[in-house]
């Protein structure tokens, strides 16, 4: 089984850095996540110039749905809209009851 590398578009051979990968596609979770969100994982196909050798690796990665989406991919982690708990109107309205009220009634 091939080691986990950090950067994808370094040569697992040689170590020569690759600026680009020469074939990308996607490919799409059938399962959405805890926060209901897709995850669509971009795979790259490379080729050192140096020693000519071939390898695929995760070139980034988004998880879309919801109410947000994010994106991760070289540069780090980037969100767009908000998270699905953090907003204040879905959290509902709150009653409170006093026991002594309920208490004269009777």
């Amino acid at each position: 089984m091939p080691k986990k590398q950090k950067d994808s578009n370094v040569c697992p051979n040689c170590g020569t850095v690759v600026d680009k990968p020469v074939k990308t596609w996607n490919l799409v979770s059938p399962l959405p996540d805890a926060y209901g969100r897709i995850t669509i994982t971009v795979m790259g196909s490379y080729v050192c110039p140096n020693c000519g050798h071939r390898w695929r690796a995760v070139v980034s990665k988004i998880k879309a749905g919801g109410d947000s989406v994010e994106i991760e991919g070289k540069k780090g982690v980037k969100k767009f809209g908000e998270e699905k708990g953090k907003k204040e109107e879905d959290r509902g309205e709150i009653i409170e009851l006093d026991i002594s009220d309920l208490d004269e009634e009777e």
